[in-house]
């Protein structure tokens, strides 16, 4: 596993939705974005850092993608399809992939803020291409697989008061 230092440079992927719904579930609680973007950094160099949000039609959430860009993230927002049965579907899956891996050759650690274990082949593959990889999630809905095809791990439930709001 490649060390930590100083002048690795540093993408960061955030899974809205999963962190979204996580922190819920969990905590009732919504995500500290500056903590976690401060905490995934780590004094590096931030290239980019891109949370991948839905929109849902709610009140408050354009206020919660200004304050995402306030905090120096870039909000790649995506609507959510209604389908003729009702049911809808909005998955930011393969966008999360396909900027991590463009991003890859420009970055030494991509930090994927999610706990979807679909992303373990993104983190094997990155691992493969020689980027450093590092998961933050929450211990009790983060995939194992995910976990284990990481160089590291952050658990933000072991520190949900800084963590969280």
């Amino acid at each position: 596993m490649p060390p930590i230092h100083d002048s690795q440079r540093v993408a960061v992927i955030a899974d809205s939705q999963n962190l979204y719904h996580s922190a819920h579930t969990l905590f009732s609680r919504n995500i500290d974005y500056t903590t976690m973007l401060d905490a995934a950094v780590q004094n590096r160099e931030l290239v980019r850092a891109i949370a991948y949000v839905i929109r849902a039609d709610s009140p408050q959430e354009e206020d919660f993608f200004d304050a995402l860009r306030d905090i120096g993230f870039e909000a790649k927002i995506k609507d959510i399809k209604t389908f003729a049965d009702g049911s809808k579907k909005a998955n930011w899956d393969l966008g999360m992939c396909l900027d991590a891996v463009t991003l890859a050759p420009k970055v030494d650690v991509v930090v994927l803020c999610s706990g979807d274990g679909d992303f373990a082949a993104l983190c094997t593959h990155l691992r493969h291409e020689g980027v450093r990889t590092e998961v933050f999630g929450f211990g009790a809905s983060t995939a194992e697989e995910l976990i284990d095809a990481a160089d590291s791990f952050v658990d933000m439930s072991e520190d949900e008061n800084r963590f969280l709001l």
